[in-house]
């Protein structure tokens, strides 16, 4: 078997404090119910045995001197790994790692208010909706409380009585013996479930719940500007309580549709607009489409493939701030004509002459401006 300081990860000079500690944070990772490894129960009962030595200080004092042999004929077992006795990890952890003097959890009044769940829809929106906002009717499915018996989980004209195992607290103290001597272990009623109190006759509506599953339509106003994965909350709408707890709240998160012509970036929206190789040397005023209309760009004489022209605030308008918009950005690019008619191709011709025998002073576009009207 490996050195007993070495399985919990301490020097041979550490405190009683850190040999806990150690010991702690071991057990949680080797417990068979947390570690699925083949080994993990071995290892965890060596644990066991390293611990229950290191933490005595007459049992580690002969091993430090004389090792496994010096507590073999002392009359201490060391033939097999030691054995916690514990039926699952909550057990050994509540043991070890609760309240009460770090012995036992104290536990919490089972029949206090608990509030219900909040929860989570998914919607999706069209690219305008989450531009301009809109107001949806949904359906949602949660727990409301169930109006026949008003939540007790007892039918109509009964009470639920108190568990008489655990007098209402939902847990029952037992002694148990482990390595650290006699201590007290906090477990679940096995008679109440936990509940702290026995429903004689259950709500044949609820069947004892005290809640029932509904289905529910809502109205929800979407603000202006919201994007993909804005959550908008919903107040009071989410699980009823249990014992007269408050409702948790619905979570409602965006999902916004592509557009078949615009993207969006923040508040910003894109589009494409492709323009004649003409409209691109000489210049144009053009009908630009925008989620607010039609507005007017002016794309200059001479403009670069790829240029990108702003129309100011007649983008997405600002969340909480509607007042106030993004900008839509028109990326300019044309296509070269691959099907050109007799006049058209005499024009091109005679751009080309012209580009050939530019005078180093002149200007190409007053050149070409000449060509077509003459």
């Amino acid at each position: 078997m490996a050195n007993y300081y070495e399985i919990l990860g301490v020097s041979a000079d550490a405190t009683q404090a850190e040999i806990k500690s150690a010991f702690r944070k071991k057990a949680r990772e080797l417990h068979p119910d947390v570690n699925k490894a083949p080994d993990a129960e071995e290892k965890f009962k060596e644990l066991g045995k390293a611990y229950e030595t290191l933490s005595d200080q007459e049992k580690r004092s002969l091993y430090d001197r004389y090792g496994e042999e010096g507590l073999s004929n002392a009359g201490y077992d060391t033939s097999g790994p030691f054995d916690f006795g514990f039926g699952n990890i909550n057990d050994i952890f509540e043991t070890f790692f609760g309240g009460m003097g770090g012995f036992a959890s104290q536990a919490a009044d089972p029949n206090a208010p608990q509030r219900g769940h909040d929860l989570r829809l998914d919607i999706e929106l069209e690219f305008e909706e989450a531009a301009f906002g809109v107001e949806k009717e949904i359906k949602i499915d949660h727990l409301e409380m169930c109006k026949d018996c008003y939540g007790t989980g007892a039918e109509p004209g009964t009470k639920p009585s108190v568990c008489p195992e655990c007098n209402g607290k939902g847990r029952v103290v037992q002694l148990t013996r482990t390595i650290l001597g006699s201590i007290q272990q906090v477990t679940t009623c096995p008679k109440c479930g936990g509940k702290g109190q026995i429903i004689g006759a259950p709500c044949k509506k609820c069947h004892g719940e005290g809640r029932v599953e509904t289905e529910k339509t809502i109205k929800v106003k979407i603000p202006a500007g919201v994007d993909n994965n804005a959550k908008i909350r919903v107040a009071n709408e989410g699980d009823a309580g249990k014992n007269g707890g408050s409702s948790g709240d619905l979570y409602i998160i965006m999902y916004v549709k592509p557009h078949k012509t615009f993207k969006r970036d923040g508040f910003n929206v894109y589009s494409e607009l492709y323009v004649s190789f003409p409209q691109a040397v000489l210049g144009d005023n053009i009908q630009i489409d925008t989620i607010h209309g039609l507005k007017e760009l002016v794309v200059p004489a001479g403009i670069e493939y790829g240029k990108i022209l702003t129309i100011k605030n007649a983008g997405i308008p600002y969340l909480g701030h509607p007042e106030k918009r993004g900008d839509h950005m028109v990326v300019v690019k044309y296509k070269t004509p691959k099907s050109l008619n007799d006049e058209e191709k005499r024009l091109y011709k005679k751009l080309f002459e012209l580009s050939e025998n530019k005078k180093p002073n002149e200007k190409f576009i007053d050149k070409f401006k000449n060509a077509i009207h003459s």
